[in-house]
């Protein structure tokens, strides 16, 4: 379960370079932006100015949006995607996504507006792709992710995941970025469900691929192509998903209708104090490091989207 290729990324981490330092101060507008204020189904008008957000960036980047309403309560909300189109349409797809909504009273800043922002940043980054890339790339932002819709029909990356099966496209995996902006360096910073305490690292200092035991490939995958193009440290791993943790994001909606499925973090409440509380504020996120982990992604699905050489 804890086997993975490649080297973790070890030493002083280098300095960031000049369009690094625009990334972290890309990605800091988009969670101030999107995650300043509590935005869910109890905060409408917070929660569509979000939506908003990321529909406006999105299209400036020269997509086309797809919205995906639906109702809950009375109230329309919707999914958001865009997608990068391969060179061929019989390609396989990846989902590339991160849930926009908060938790209750929480601004959500790390949760997950540090996700929602790198998936509009990687849709930025890897938009010179389009129309030649050897892969379908769906960017979404899913609604609903948190309680009390999670693990419901009304679970936005539920609907979404039911939807994108059934159009009988095929799916090489599903990658969820949830909540990415905490670091700490300090001795004891990181904790984990039991067993994992004794095969980790202590500090919470790395970016996690976690998934359960039915997407070991993709994991295996992940880490091993992200340690070979990031400069940045890395863990992963596999787990059955009574492990306390493993799917507690969007990847799970995927898991049930059988698409493999990880979630990319910094482990959430095993190391951020500010986990589901009105202290989880834009000010609270390591946007330098955030960056250097959205740039090791992108050279990550650049690789496996880039299109053979000659």
């Amino acid at each position: 379960m804890t086997a993975v290729p490649g080297r973790s990324f070890d030493g002083p981490l280098p300095r960031l370079s000049a369009p690094q330092t625009d990334l972290a101060a890309r990605l800091q507008a988009h969670v101030r932006a999107i995650a300043s204020v509590p935005h869910n189904v109890n905060h409408p008008q917070a929660l569509e100015a979000s939506a908003s957000h990321i529909e406006t960036g999105l299209q400036g980047l020269g997509y086309a949006v797809q919205r995906q309403p639906f109702a809950v309560g009375g109230l329309e909300v919707r999914n958001i995607e865009a997608v990068l189109d391969p060179a061929r349409p019989a390609t396989e797809t990846l989902v590339v996504g991160a849930h926009y909504d908060s938790w209750g009273e929480s601004p959500g800043a790390n949760d997950n507006g540090s996700g929602t922002a790198a998936v509009l940043e990687l849709a930025r980054l890897l938009v010179d792709l389009r129309g030649r890339s050897a892969l379908r790339i769906r960017f979404v932002l899913f609604v609903n992710e948190e309680p009390p819709y999670f693990r419901t029909r009304e679970m936005g990356s539920l609907v979404y995941a039911r939807r994108l099966v059934a159009s009988g496209e095929r799916i090489r995996g599903m990658l969820s970025l949830e909540t990415m902006g905490f670091f700490s360096d300090r001795d004891g910073s990181q904790h984990y469900p039991s067993p994992f305490n004794l095969f980790y690292p202590r500090r919470g200092n790395f970016i996690a691929f976690v998934g359960p035991l039915s997407a070991r490939g993709l994991v295996r995958e992940s880490v091993g192509t992200f340690r070979a193009v990031a400069e940045f440290p890395s863990v992963g791993g596999t787990a059955p998903g009574a492990i306390q943790g493993i799917n507690w994001s969007d990847h799970w909606a995927f898991m049930q209708v059988g698409v493999p499925a990880l979630m990319v973090t910094d482990t959430a409440p095993f190391r951020y104090p500010h986990y589901h509380s009105a202290e989880d504020r834009p000010d609270k996120i390591d946007y330098d490091r955030l960056a250097r982990v959205v740039t090791g992604l992108e050279r990550m699905l650049r690789r496996w989207a880039s299109p053979p050489a000659g």
